[in-house]
């Protein structure tokens, strides 16, 4: 997965109308919003903005002509295959309309070049599985966790079991579920989450 080693940020101006991208990764709905009330500039005439996390993509016009904004901004997100990532272009109107073609041209333009400058990282993709291991083997568990390239996210003592929340990456997901089986005798029940980003 191709996505943002951290924020970017280009301005340009066209036909006296300034432009500026903020450019971040997102992983999340709330990540989105924040990133968009953190840079959205309320005295401006337009903050349009697109993003994409995985399957999961959104743009807005933002009161500019319906698909000359948002449309172009996730384009150019795709186009430079990124993931995990949200751009946010603000418009400062200068007095001479850009026409369809030229909206189109500039949102998709301006994106494309904060994208291209910006740095980037390549991460590999990750899974969320639900681990339910018996209470004599949470300590393998957290051995094998501190040993792979898998992040706890929560750890919850049910009456049965101790239920774990892990992200895997998903070169490793084999191997742990292998030795997760084999280390608690099978008796260690993993499943896929759907919320998987």
């Amino acid at each position: 997965m191709k996505t943002l080693a951290g924020p970017a940020e280009l301005s340009e101006e066209i036909k006296r109308s300034r432009f500026i991208a903020h450019a971040a990764r997102v992983d999340s709905l709330d990540d989105t919003l924040a990133f968009f009330e953190q840079v959205r500039d309320n005295s401006a005439s337009h903050n349009c903005w697109a993003f994409r996390i995985g399957q999961t993509y959104r743009f807005s016009d933002d009161g500019e002509p319906a698909s000359t904004a948002g449309k172009p901004i996730l384009a150019a997100i795709d186009g430079q295959g990124m993931d995990h990532s949200m751009v946010v272009v603000t418009r400062h109107f200068g007095g001479i309309k850009l026409g369809v073609g030229g909206l189109v041209r500039a949102y998709g333009g301006i994106t494309s070049r904060c994208l291209q400058q910006a740095k980037c990282i390549n991460e590999l993709p990750k899974i969320n599985m639900r681990l339910d291991v018996p209470f004599g083997s949470v300590g393998v568990v957290h051995q094998l966790l501190r040993d792979r390239p898998i992040e706890k996210l929560t750890e919850d003592y049910l009456d049965h079991c101790v239920r774990f929340k892990l992200s895997v990456q998903e070169d490793a997901l084999d191997e742990f579920r292998q030795s997760i089986g084999d280390l608690t005798s099978g008796k260690a029940v993993m499943r896929k989450l759907l919320d998987t980003a």
